[in-house]
């Protein structure tokens, strides 16, 4: 991957914004399934792999900004490495290749740190999220894990987020990639999906054309009967007649870019008048949503702006009732869409939330407390190279509606009697990716059914 990408102009780039330290990566190394020997498959950090392009095990950079020179830190393969895995490139040979000028032991990484900070020098940190990130930030800084966090370099975060958030061409060219391999795995799922069918099945043939392509899965696939569940990572069922089937899955590249679609399909050839009405005003949202996509309006007005619309489809269906703005306003509308209208996309599939929300989606603003809207992931204005998901749907949970019901909230917008024919509902959802362009916005990949006839059409 090194020297596919420009990763001595990223480092450049990261520098200029700081004054003098140190600025420290972390690499992630293997993640022991049950012993040792049996991981996880690897995955690298995503701001390592950003600033150096390296997707191996144990490694970690200290960026010097004073000399203005980076330093890897690794162990190259010993001889019993080798006969496990083969011959590995160096350290050397991954530094130069990712334009890096320095490379020294992993274990010496602790000793250049301890001696930045005798000296007084500044060394900024990332927020951790493995344990053994904090382990080696505990040695190498002397703080217990507790503390690193609120620690972490907000200058380092606003810095990381700043550069990574606006996606060069290259990029989106690996985006594009994912997710053309993404419409293939919804494809495949659709024309599969009948019957007697295990969501098992349909959930091993998307991961199949994922692994087939050349990378992997940019998070764990969502193969549901259970549309209404947000995140069902269960795949226990059999299809059913009258059953909608919910898949959320994306693909990511050799290099780590992800796609992240959803689509919402009937088990049977054709969706019944109640889930196509659902269908439509859903896409209604969704096509309403993109239509507005464009730089300088805030994404949180998006996301109101779908909600408008599914709450006034809503209330036609006779769900909800009274007046739709208020009713968003309350956060009413929040029982059938309960989370966000999207979030940024790029080398994580919801990218840098390991950053902190706050700072990449919010830009340091409070976020809302609001059910429903306090799940936004994204709110800043919009700019050119942002690259976005747009998936609004409604979900129907009963146990949701029951406490609400019991406790007598928004019984001026929400009509439970009615809801009652609708407890089986589940959910659907419509999820496609988007780059933010200079005068508006455009869907990256090829083309998904988004209609219900052209959903009837692929599944045959």
């Amino acid at each position: 991957m090194a020297g596919s990408l420009p990763y001595a102009q990223r480092r450049r780039r990261l520098q200029a914004r700081f004054s003098g330290g140190l600025l420290l990566l972390l690499g992630n190394g293997e993640s022991p399934m049950n012993y040792p020997d049996n991981p996880y498959p690897f995955r690298q950090d995503s701001t390592f792999l950003y600033f150096t392009g390296i997707a191996r095990p144990g490694f970690a950079a200290l960026v010097d900004l004073d000399a203005g020179r980076t330093t890897l830190y690794a162990d190259d393969p010993t001889l019993d490495d080798i006969v496990w895995t083969g011959p590995q490139p160096s350290a050397r040979d991954l530094a130069d290749a990712a334009g890096i000028e320095g490379v020294a032991a992993a274990a010496a990484l602790e000793t250049e740190v301890q001696r930045a900070l005798a000296g007084g020098r500044p060394v900024h940190f990332l927020p951790p999220y493995r344990g053994e990130h904090q382990l080696r930030l505990q040695a190498a800084l002397g703080l217990a894990p507790a503390e690193q966090a609120a620690r972490a370099s907000v200058p380092f975060i606003r810095a990381v987020a700043d550069l990574r958030i606006r996606k060069a061409p290259e990029e989106i060219a690996e985006i594009e990639a994912a997710v053309e391999v993404s419409v293939r795995m919804h494809l495949a799922a659709m024309a599969m999906a009948r019957p007697g069918v295990l969501e098992s099945e349909i959930r091993g043939r998307v991961t199949e054309i994922a692994l087939a392509a050349g990378g992997g899965l940019s998070f764990p696939v969502i193969a549901t009967v259970r549309g209404g569940v947000l995140h069902n990572h269960d795949y226990s069922h059999a299809l059913e007649p009258g059953q909608l089937f919910l898949l959320d899955a994306g693909a990511e590249t050799a290099n780590g870019y992800a796609g992240d679609l959803s689509s919402t399909f009937p088990v049977d050839p054709a969706f019944t008048s109640r889930q196509r009405d659902i269908h439509d005003l859903v896409l209604a949202a969704f096509l309403a949503a993109v239509a507005a996509l464009r730089p300088g309006v805030p994404f949180q007005d998006v996301h109101r702006l779908a909600c408008r619309t599914l709450a006034s489809g809503l209330r036609d269906l006779g769900l909800m009732k009274g007046d739709v703005d208020e009713a968003v306003a309350q956060g009413a509308h929040a029982l059938f869409f309960p989370c966000g209208l999207g979030h940024l996309m790029g080398l994580d599939v919801h990218d840098m939330e390991n950053l902190g929300e706050g700072w990449v989606g919010h830009e340091g603003r409070p976020r809302s407390t609001q059910f429903g809207l306090k799940s936004l992931r994204l709110a800043r204005p919009l700019e050119p190279g942002f690259v976005l998901t747009v998936e609004p749907g409604i979900y129907v949970m009963p146990e949701l509606a029951d406490r609400w019901r019991g406790e007598g909230r928004f019984r001026d917008f929400i009509d439970y009697g009615a809801l009652e024919a609708w407890r089986g509902f589940g959910g659907l959802r419509i999820e496609e990716d988007f780059l933010v362009t200079e005068d508006g916005a455009r869907r990256l990949g090829p083309p998904k059914p988004r209609t219900a006839a052209e959903i009837e059409a692929a599944k045959g």
